[in-house]
């Protein structure tokens, strides 16, 4: 049998030849942090589906951005929770709604932060769909001047990023025409360019209030079996003005993350959604797999598939550890 010249173990032996030649690091600045922001004073409301992630009034929403910025995480994404919701989601683009308050007082006391504003009516909506309905149908064209409107106050009100995840057709470019025209050429846009229909949401819905009232987003949001459609809805955005590409979920997506990093030269983004989180702390709560080694391998995993940056409710937990 003849000797091995090649042996790839040499440079596993040890913890400094194996940190030598990893070939995919992750860091803080990797990271953005989703907030769920509500009404009221002293708020800091646990979500049961979710260990360790809360709904959060206006002070502990600085509290807990404070906190991000102090760990090197440099960047929050918001989702505002109103008291009051209607057909039309008009808290959603109100100058006072509870998301352009959150901006406002988040960045004043960060200014450093940047923070990211999440563009959909699904939050706002008393029928919970990510637009305004005609009949039982979400009419989409109706629904690009709402999503223009919020992105236009969020805007002012202070956020660094807009980014829709409502996947209307056409919103981007909707959405880049407003920002123009009141002189926020400069705010750049983050979308939600490959946003899957996906069984992993379920968390999100009980800590975004926003489970539809009826049917669900299938004929708005991919189908999980499309790869192909993917790269065609990325490049509409593309040409629309996006700034920034997303795939959601990230998980079970891997490979369409390959796919918009290989097709497209723009930062790409992945969302680490709530079910992918859930189920993670639910095993890890079981004592079915070490939590930290096995959160660190799924981040990892969603950057070496190609993403630059990666929303994760496990920001925190894994910049403590890097």
């Amino acid at each position: 049998m003849a000797h091995p010249v090649h042996r790839p173990r040499r440079l596993r032996r040890s913890a400094a030849l194996r940190d030598m030649v990893r070939e995919t690091r992750l860091s803080p600045t990797d990271f953005i942090y989703p907030l769920f922001v509500v009404e009221g004073r002293d708020v800091r409301r646990p979500i049961s589906s979710m260990p360790g992630v809360f709904n959060l009034s206006l002070e502990h929403a600085v509290k807990e951005a404070k906190l991000a910025k102090s760990l090197g995480v440099p960047s929050v994404i918001l989702f505002g929770i109103p008291d009051h919701k209607d057909a039309r989601g008009t808290q959603a683009y109100a100058t006072d709604g509870i998301v352009q308050r959150a901006i406002r007082e988040i960045k004043a006391a960060e200014p450093d932060l940047q923070v990211i504003a999440d563009v959909c009516l699904c939050e706002y909506t008393d029928h919970g769909h990510c637009g305004v309905l005609d009949g039982n149908h979400v009419a989409n064209d109706a629904t690009l001047p709402l999503l223009a409107q919020m992105s236009v106050t969020c805007a002012q009100a202070g956020a660094d990023i807009i980014a829709p995840s409502d996947m209307m057709d056409g919103r981007i470019g909707a959405i880049r025409k407003a920002l123009d025209e009141v002189k926020h050429q400069d705010t750049p846009i983050m979308s939600y360019s490959a946003k899957y229909a996906s069984g992993f949401y379920g968390p999100f819905r009980e800590a975004a209030q926003s489970t539809p009232q009826f049917g669900d987003r299938r004929g708005y949001q991919m189908d999980p079996g499309n790869v192909r459609e993917a790269i065609r809805e990325t490049a509409l955005d593309v040409d629309e003005g996006a700034d920034f590409i997303m795939v959601k979920p990230a998980l079970s997506y891997l490979d369409v993350i390959r796919a918009l990093r290989e097709n497209f030269d723009l930062p790409l983004a992945a969302y680490n959604v709530s079910g992918e989180y859930a189920m993670l702390k639910a095993a890890g709560q079981n004592g079915w797999v070490d939590y930290e080694r096995v959160m660190m391998e799924v981040l990892t995993s969603i950057k070496r598939a190609g993403a630059d940056l990666i929303i994760t409710y496990h920001a925190l937990e894994a910049a403590k550890l890097l």
